[in-house]
């Protein structure tokens, strides 16, 4: 098939730079998302979400003419869907934004198109979106009604890049797709093609789906036993940090290191779609979810033992952001800490986060300060994200501050 316009549903962290790489290729692109001030800031040549590099590429991809956002969905070849897929309560998943996307773009599809599920999404979504679409274009032949001669191709290619190095995992990385027939496979994988240098891998539309799942919840497992291994070093009087470092000398060890919990829109999401789908055998997988979700309070507990024994402190907690130097607070830990320590009154309570000019609505009532501010001030430190930033700051601290570091930050570096 023959793609010269490409349609990105969801300009986020994941939507724009892949938007912005296709532009960059000297394809055609037309971004589609809900928030009118994404939108006119993508027109601009310019970018609302912080990854390294991506302002150039946006504004050098706007200005040649080849990437463009807008509100209302329109003809294209290819459609990329690339929106959230969080989970509502007793963890089930949410496709209500993977439905809406489905519904906007269907009246201009047209026969020969191509319709890609990016989303990270529970195992039968790829299938779930055709029905939708077939639902709403009965004009039209979805793979589910005919097979190899559809008029529409549908696959799952889901995103597996590390923020802050989007860009080179985008083009670099292997990617796996899963069409829900052979030719749907195939015409993602000329698709992609067109910029991805790595191998582009074909399996079922299933296969793919539980291939992402697969991969975050692995990595859950993994940072749950570190994370539960902190806590009984804490327990024992040993250095955790120490031990890793001992321990990972062993040549078939490889132990990841602790953290106040997980975040992010992937690792702490995507293990309960697993566990919704087959709730009796995913026992391991369940159990680590909890143990990671554990990890706040245990954190909050060890501050709150700290300020006990002070008068009115001033608790300064580095870090929002789910993993280090970015801006992204999707599902972050941090945040429920920060949050719920100025909910306990135990102090004032005041953040540092380089990435961000104004805190989430969430955390009203708690002041978003400088670095030096917060060295100066603090009764308390509580190290939440190993950001860059914080590295010349390990040291400076006035010598009555306790340091509750949760990254091993101040040991290590």
């Amino acid at each position: 098939m023959s793609i010269s316009k490409v349609s990105v549903i969801g300009l986020g962290y994941i939507g724009l730079p892949t938007a912005a790489v296709f532009a960059s290729r000297k394809i055609e692109v037309i971004g589609i998302d809900v928030n009118q001030h994404c939108v006119d800031t993508i027109n601009r040549g310019q970018i609302h979400i912080v990854e390294p590099d991506l302002d150039m590429v946006v504004h050098a991809a706007v200005t040649e003419g080849y990437l463009r956002a807008s509100i209302v969905p329109e003809p294209a070849d290819a459609f990329l869907i690339a929106v959230p897929t969080p989970f509502k309560e007793g963890f089930k998943p949410d496709l209500s934004y993977i439905q809406s996307a489905s519904e906007k773009i269907a009246p201009v599809l047209k026969s020969g198109d191509l319709v890609i599920l990016e989303s990270t999404s529970p195992v039968g979504a790829t299938e779930q979106m055709a029905v939708w679409l077939a639902e709403a274009r009965p004009d039209l032949s979805f793979p589910q009604q005919a097979g190899e001669a559809s008029d529409i191709r549908i696959a799952h290619c889901p995103e597996r890049v590390l923020p802050g190095h989007v860009l080179r995992e985008l083009v670099q990385n292997d990617r796996v797709i899963g069409g829900m027939t052979e030719k749907c496979s195939l015409a993602a994988r000329a698709l992609y093609k067109t910029f991805v240098e790595g191998e582009c891998v074909l399996t079922s539309a299933r296969t793919a789906e539980m291939c992402k799942l697969t991969e975050n919840s692995f990595r859950d497992v993994n940072i749950a036993f570190a994370n539960e291994l902190s806590i009984i070093c804490d327990k024992l009087g040993v250095n955790v940090w120490e031990l890793i470092q001992l321990a990972n000398r062993h040549p078939r060890v490889n132990i990841l290191q602790p953290g106040p919990g997980v975040g992010g829109h992937c690792i702490a999401v995507d293990p309960w779609f697993i566990v919704d789908s087959a709730p009796e055998e995913a026992r391991l997988i369940r159990t680590a979810r909890v143990v990671n979700d554990s990890k706040p309070e245990y954190v909050i507990d060890q501050v709150v033992k700290a300020a006990a024994s002070l008068k009115e402190p001033v608790i300064a907690c580095f870090g929002l952001a789910f993993k280090a130097n970015i801006d992204d607070l999707r599902e972050s830990p941090s945040v429920e800490i920060v949050k719920r320590l100025a909910d306990r009154g135990i102090g004032r309570v005041v953040a540092v986060e380089p990435h961000i000019q104004e805190l989430p609505a969430k955390l009203a009532g708690v002041e978003l300060i400088g670095l030096e501010d917060a060295l100066q001030n603090a009764d308390i430190i509580v190290l939440l994200v190993d950001h860059e930033a914080f590295r010349n700051a390990v040291g400076r601290q006035r010598a009555e501050t306790v340091v509750i570091d949760t990254r091993g930050f101040f040991q290590n570096k």
